[in-house]
């Protein structure tokens, strides 16, 4: 697997990682990640660094935390064996149920973590940014737990093919504001969300939904994520008998990914990402953040863009409204540079194709984001027979009925269905 550093470089960053080392003092990932922010929001990152610094890791924060993570959001998510999809894939599938956790998704372990913590700050209202809206949902119910009011920025094209969710975060007290601007999608909710978070840093708690954006968000987004790869590798463990050959999950910004891969670093396991390849290669097709971008600025942190030659941000197409983001998170950046995890692509049509494989064998209806790892492991079992997969299922399909139902289900048999 090819690297953009010199063999002994990528071994030194890599283990730094492994060893937890990463990000900096100055919330780098190697040359990835960083603080390019706004003068007027410096304090407030400064004053949340402190706030992880301080609260993260204290032992009554993580009790809090897990109890949590254990009597509302209903954790450790089941690792479940998919045996047809097994006999027909010729491999030993096992999915990591991220779906069964409360409110669809592996969303809410990081909004529930970050709630816990805007409370420990003395924040008085809380905003988000979601695109496929389930982290919409997470952060409005987790801030219906603890108590603090919530408004979700979403772009208007998401809030059109992803309305169930909408309804659903009214219905949890959130107010919901439709971005008209820039893309309508992600993107444009992210830059919104940051607007706002300039006109009252220090009330105004914003709580990111992925591991993007300037330090320490990336870092915070996966701690609290990393129980989705802890239980997974213990599960492995406890009920195949062996870890996994290889994992398989789907990357947007990253944080379903980054939670999964992170506490599998240092194991002989090979790891593969998988972003929205859309429906082809060009700019503007595509959300193939890590197979097509360049390295460059976007809201706050050093990574991976999608750009032109000029350096303007490009708008992207996924027909899943969770990958359709121009960056990603720097943590995945410095992965695919060192050469630990191999950052792949499947097409719409892909995605769909598997979602329906998925639905036909195996009664899970999953969500169009976690559909695309499921093409990709498909294909990787096609030339790897016999190898154990276990594939992050990063949330439910139910969301995306309203964008199933113009694509009706085709009439094709499956193999053994």
């Amino acid at each position: 697997m090819s690297t953009m550093f010199a063999a002994d470089e990528a071994k030194r960053l890599l283990d730094a990682a492994i060893r937890g080392e990463m990000p900096d003092e100055l919330g780098r990932f190697g040359p990835f990640g960083g603080r390019y922010v706004p003068e007027t929001l410096v304090p407030a990152f400064e004053r949340l660094d402190a706030g992880v610094q301080e609260h993260l890791h204290d032992v009554t924060f993580q009790q809090e935390f897990r109890r949590e993570l254990r009597e509302w959001v209903g954790r450790p998510t089941a690792l479940t064996f998919a045996p047809r999809l097994s006999e027909i894939w010729g491999a030993e599938v096992w999915l990591k149920r991220e779906d069964l956790a409360h409110t669809g998704a592996h969303k809410i372990n990081n909004a529930i973590g970050q709630a816990i913590l805007a409370k420990r700050l003395g924040a008085k209202h809380i905003i988000a940014e979601t695109g496929a809206g389930q982290h919409g949902v997470a952060s409005a119910a987790a801030c219906a737990r603890v108590g603090l009011p919530c408004t979700v920025y979403m772009g208007a094209v998401d809030i059109e093919r992803q309305a169930p969710n909408v309804d659903r975060m009214h219905r949890l007290g959130a107010e919901v504001v439709a971005v008209e601007s820039g893309d309508k999608t992600l993107r444009a909710a992210i830059d919104e969300a940051l607007r706002t978070w300039v006109t009252d840093p220090a009330g105004i708690y914003y709580l990111i939904g992925s591991a993007v954006g300037a330090h320490p968000y990336p870092y915070l987004v996966r701690e609290l994520q990393s129980v989705i790869g802890q239980e997974a590798r213990q599960q492995m463990l406890d009920q195949a008998g062996a870890l996994p050959d290889v994992a398989f999950a789907c990357v947007g910004g990253g944080s379903n990914a980054i939670g999964l891969f992170y506490p599998l670093l240092g194991d002989d396991i090979e790891l593969v990402g998988v972003e929205a390849g859309g429906t082809g290669p060009g700019l503007g097709q595509n959300a193939a953040t890590l197979a097509t971008g360049t390295p460059g600025v976007l809201q706050g942190s050093y990574s991976i863009i999608l750009q032109d030659d000029d350096g303007q941000v490009q708008e992207t197409h996924s027909i899943s409204a969770g990958l359709d983001y121009s960056g990603v998170g720097p943590e995945h950046a410095l992965l695919q540079a060192t050469g630990r995890v191999e950052y792949i692509s499947a097409t719409d049509d892909e995605a769909l194709e598997a979602l329906e494989e998925l639905c036909a064998t195996e009664g899970i209806l999953t969500a169009l984001e976690t559909s695309h790892a499921y093409a990709a492991a498909k294909n990787y079992a096609k030339r790897n027979p016999g190898k154990r997969i276990l594939i992050g299922n990063s949330g439910r399909g139910d969301k995306d009925m309203p964008t199933l139902t113009k694509y009706p289900a085709r009439t094709r048999k499956h193999a053994g269905a």
